[in-house]
């Protein structure tokens, strides 16, 4: 099997000695969406398959500890169970553990047959030692294996005990999929040219950091969803009752930029009927929606010319029913990519857009792309800063 090779010093999963009846601490993100005790959307799974075949392979006994956070209407608390099933259709038979306790004398009675067996562990954010990264707890989370594994690059900008905590006490390597994450986005840092940036969504305060990073490296910089409209508000233009940050943010250099491109044009509501607006006719009474048709068009040519292209987050308020032109994106970019550009996408949004276009339309576009990041903040975090703290644990 081919090694990743990552410009990190971690030391990926090929590099482990492990041998068959080896217990795995397997970290993964199984932190899928479930409506009615049912897996709706198994792609962060799936992402975690060539790791679970390369230890099926070595007839390790694999604990994979995760979350979940899928909430419900009823008060009931959220359960890794559903996942279960996916993993066993996947060809991964799986048994479900409640507590550590009993995945750990589990996985020392499976060890001495030196088969290959599969343990999901319930819900570890049930515990409190685990976001608090309690060193107790970490040791407890270390008796579940003799190897430590993290595929979990989701959640790896988050110094929780199974991410930090375990790498400190048992021999430590990256999955494929983080050694992916990894390659991958790294070359984002040294990119072909043109190179265009798309950061769409909310939280400008938590994105800026990467606006100011990469106006030094991206061509073009297109600015869209709730984070344009804090733009506009800066520019001293009318936003309505539009989305925008509460915090203070500092824009010293950005506003006049010539490599920031903002939509030119914008679909509004204000009187429960849409239209389209230029930014400098928006109403204190009405709402920016999202990117209008000019906008698209403007973007298309950028898209179109660009060698690489970086997405993360919607062109709208995705999350209320304004998708189209983040669908419409999501297809320009497929196009280009299969033009020769090289794209890498990201976000939880950005990433239901590829999953809906599938379900409505039929378009399956998740292999359309160079790379897509399993990563919401996660991927935002590695972009700004050039590591996480779960990659810093694995390089200790």
């Amino acid at each position: 099997m081919k090694k990743i090779e990552t410009e990190n010093r971690m030391k990926n999963i090929n590099e482990a000695p492990i041998s068959a009846g080896a217990r795995i601490l397997l970290r993964a993100d199984f932190n899928v969406p479930i409506q009615n005790g049912k897996v709706v959307d198994d792609f962060r799974i799936r992402k975690t398959q060539e790791t679970l075949d390369y230890l099926k392979e070595k007839n390790t006994i694999v604990t994979v500890v995760s979350h979940i956070e899928n909430s419900t209407s009823s008060g009931i608390k959220p359960t890794l169970k559903p996942v279960v099933q996916i993993l066993n259709e996947l060809g991964y038979p799986c048994e479900f553990s409640e507590t550590i306790e009993a995945a750990r004398e589990l996985s020392l009675k499976k060890s001495k047959e030196k088969k290959f067996a599969l343990i999901l562990l319930e819900n570890i954010r049930n515990y409190h030692g685990e976001t608090k990264n309690d060193p107790d707890f970490a040791k407890e989370l270390a008796t579940l294996g003799n190897i430590y594994i993290n595929d979990a690059f989701s959640v790896s900008h988050r110094a929780h005990a199974s991410i930090v905590g375990v790498p400190a006490l048992l021999p430590h390597f990256a999955g494929f999929q983080l050694a992916r994450e990894v390659d991958n986005l790294s070359r984002a840092f040294n990119p072909l040219h043109p190179f265009l940036f798309i950061l769409g969504g909310a939280k400008f305060d938590t994105k800026l950091p990467l606006v100011k990073k990469f106006l030094d490296k991206a061509d073009t910089i297109f600015i869209g969803g709730a984070l344009a409209n804090d733009f506009f508000k800066a520019k001293g233009l009318e936003v309505g009752q539009s989305t925008v940050s509460t915090s203070s943010i500092d824009f010293d250099g950005l506003l006049s930029n010539e490599k920031i491109m903002l939509p030119n044009d914008l679909i509004v509501d204000g009187t429960g009927e849409q239209k389209i607006s230029s930014p400098l006719d928006v109403l204190p009474t009405e709402k920016i929606l999202d990117a209008g048709p000019e906008t698209l068009e403007e973007l298309r040519g950028k898209i179109n010319s660009a060698k690489f292209i970086l997405w993360n987050g919607p062109l709208g308020n995705y999350e209320n029913g304004y998708k189209e032109p983040t669908h419409e994106v999501a297809r320009m970019i497929a196009t280009a990519t299969k033009n020769g550009a090289e794209s890498m996408i990201g976000g939880g949004d950005t990433l239901a857009a590829i999953t809906e276009l599938k379900s409505t339309t039929g378009e399956s576009l998740e292999n359309s792309f160079t790379f897509v990041s399993t990563g919401g903040g996660a991927m935002l975090d590695f972009l700004a800063k050039g590591s996480l703290p779960g990659i810093d644990a694995l390089n200790s």
